[in-house]
């Protein structure tokens, strides 16, 4: 398999949430389950405590990027970043919000040398980060900062929730609802749907994917009679995305896009805004759904949950979604590279 040879970097996430929970329980059953070797970047000693506190037999080893599947075999490996205070399970606490930034940007420093294969990020609590300052309305947006200063450039995220029945993704993501239709653009929807068709083809192995894109409105404006955005602002997107030959259909009501019948006839979707996007993912694949980042240079997933600080060190939060992340993330991670093989032999 190609990539073997490295590990998946998975962040600590909030270490009063479920995040650790769910590492430790994974590699616990990581026979079983048949999860791509990972290596944690986090806090040795919060790992320890959450691991006695779950009764949870985790031996623990500190390792590098270098040596982490090695080790994986037989402990679960830890890139050391220390906490500034101990972690209370299920207590969050904004001392801490540093250690969990800088987990993360190792994870994508990592990566992005190549000596990992992707990141896998466990969730944060936005609300603990800004309150040390954290600028950046998410992780999506900080590792796009992360990328853009490694590339000299400014990149363009995308979020996609990958279920087992529907990828999706929203084209406006963390601003008030009330805002959408101001901040939602013609140029926003083509540069979406361009990176989701791309990523598909190089990331999914989904060549010429057929992608179905939403209306804003209720009915995608009832001819404007419920609202102008569909005919003035998103329809215009469309065929301009079709006249570059990208497979693109719409806009379709939001509320008759995502049953059986309709999910037959599309690859993936695109929605305006958050909600519109997450709401049918989420009811579709609640616990094994999973929130990939494209437009990258990077491969990224997480979880598709929260922090969960009431189920944190109690031993009741399921480790689905956070699996579900390793290994569809060590998948797009195997067919990119097969992807850039079959490129390079059909130029030679």
């Amino acid at each position: 398999m190609i990539g073997h040879r490295r590990a998946l970097a998975l962040t600590m996430g909030d270490p009063a949430g479920i995040g650790p929970d769910l590492a430790l329980a994974a590699w616990k059953d990581r026979a079983q389950l048949e999860l791509p070797p990972f290596l944690m970047i986090g806090d040795p000693a919060m790992l320890a405590e959450r691991a006695n506190l779950l009764g949870l037999d985790v031996p623990l080893v500190e390792a590098t990027s270098e040596d982490a599947v090695a080790k994986f075999g037989t402990a679960l490996p830890v890139l050391p970043v220390t906490l500034a205070k101990p972690a209370v399970a299920g207590t969050p606490d904004s001392e801490n919000a540093e250690a969990i930034i800088e987990s993360i940007r190792l994870g994508v420093e990592l990566t992005t040398a190549s000596r990992t294969r992707a990141v896998v990020t466990n969730p944060i609590a936005k609300s603990v980060l800004y309150a040390s300052g954290f600028s950046f309305p998410g992780h999506t947006e900080y590792l796009a900062h992360l990328a853009s200063k490694a590339e000299g450039h400014e990149l363009m995220p995308v979020m996609l929730l990958v279920g087992p029945s529907l990828r999706v993704a929203p084209v406006t993501i963390h601003i008030p609802l009330s805002q959408v239709p101001e901040a939602l653009t013609t140029r926003s929807i083509v540069d979406t749907a361009r990176i989701v068709a791309r990523d598909l083809a190089s990331r999914f192995g989904v060549m010429a994917p057929r992608i179905a894109i939403s209306g804003l409105n209720p009915h995608a404006g009832e001819d404007g009679a419920l609202g102008s955005e569909d005919a003035e602002i998103i329809a215009p997107a469309i065929a301009q995305l079709q006249a570059e030959g990208i497979r693109v259909f719409g806009p379709l009501p939001a509320d008759t896009m995502f049953h059986a019948e309709a999910r037959a006839n599309y690859d993936a979707a695109i929605c305006m805004y958050h909600d519109q996007a997450l709401i049918p993912a989420k009811t579709l694949g609640f616990h094994d759904s999973v929130n990939v980042t494209l437009g990258l240079p990077f491969i990224r997933t997480s979880p598709d949950h929260g922090t969960a600080f009431s189920l944190a060190g109690k031993g009741e939060a399921r480790h689905d979604s956070l699996v579900a992340a390793m290994k569809l993330s060590a998948k797009m991670a195997n067919t990119e590279a097969e992807t850039k093989i079959l490129t390079a032999l059909s130029r030679a």
